[in-house]
């Protein structure tokens, strides 16, 4: 048995088609155009090609974005100065301050001085706790883009068992908050917990997201169970030369799973695609119009 591969890249086209269409249609018929503004602190080039991608993929559907590139040794007060002066920015629909920062920046401050409405990382207090009470939210775009592809694959997930193996406020615990209210019966785990393998091993879906290279094994899965691996790391090949590897054990998992999402390809364009998903709903409800259906869950 070889696991068919969840290919993200079109799952991802064909959302950010949809965005484009009704980026479209808000130019046309309500002279509105969605705009995204990215804030980037220092020089860290992961972060740097992420912002490059995401300011890219923003033009492309026809959106306004604006970059704010600032310092490593920017202070507290100037970078949340900047947050208010896009909270009150009529231009800009959608804020997003690339994390992490440098570590005199405390991150959580950082987070919260975005206008909700604004929110479209879903990172937010507000948020969090509207998402955990089952109530319309800005969702976390990368437990988002899960939630398009599992759908996408496995339709309907009621009575499913998931296991989300994860505990962070950016992916593991949103996306088990989204599979609950799918009607998933939901564990999470995480690396400290005690016979993984036994719990791993009853799962339908198995979502990881504990960022740890080739954590998860192929020997622990289902047969048949559908696999999303949201972990990018890097790791040495030994002749000095790094490849991209998830958190799960690809080679493996492959022959035993029904169905698995490939890193990279998988989980990491539905994150950019489901942004700019975000973001088009942010416009249409500060502008009091009908969000699309067919960019959010």
């Amino acid at each position: 048995m070889t696991a068919r591969i969840i290919d993200g890249k079109a799952f991802a086209a064909v959302l950010l088609e949809n965005v484009a269409e009704h980026v479209t249609q808000l130019k046309q018929a309500h002279g509105l155009i969605p705009g995204l503004a990215v804030v980037l602190v220092g020089e860290d080039p992961a972060s740097e090609i992420y912002v490059r991608s995401k300011a890219k993929k923003t033009v492309e559907v026809g959106m306004h974005s604006y970059e704010y590139k600032l310092p490593a040794d920017t202070v507290e007060a100037e970078l949340l100065a900047l947050i208010e002066q896009l909270n009150l920015d009529p231009s800009v629909h959608g804020i997003l301050v690339q994390l992490p920062l440098p570590e005199h920046l405390d991150e959580a401050l950082v987070t919260n001085a975005i206008d909700p409405s604004r929110d479209v990382d879903g990172f937010h207090v507000s948020n969090a706790g509207l998402l955990a009470t089952g109530q319309p939210a800005m969702v976390p775009c990368t437990p988002l883009g899960c939630l398009m592809m599992l759908r996408g694959y496995c339709g309907n997930l009621a009575g499913l068992h998931a296991v989300v193996i994860g505990r962070s406020n950016i992916v593991g615990k949103p996306m088990a908050q989204l599979l609950l209210k799918e009607n998933c019966t939901v564990t999470v785990a995480h690396s400290h917990t005690r016979n993984l393998p036994d719990i791993v091993v009853a799962a339908d879906i198995v979502v990881a997201a504990v960022g740890r290279p080739l954590f998860v094994k192929g020997q622990w899965l289902k047969t048949g169970a559908t696999v999303i691996d949201v972990g990018i790391n890097r790791i040495d090949q030994g002749d000095g030369t790094m490849r991209l590897v998830g958190d799960v054990d690809y080679g493996a998992a492959k022959d035993i799973a029904g169905a698995i999402t490939p890193v990279p390809g998988g989980v990491g364009p539905m994150t950019i695609a489901c942004l700019l998903a975000n973001t088009v709903t942010a416009c249409c409800r500060a502008h009091s119009l009908p969000e699309p259906a067919r960019l959010k869950v």
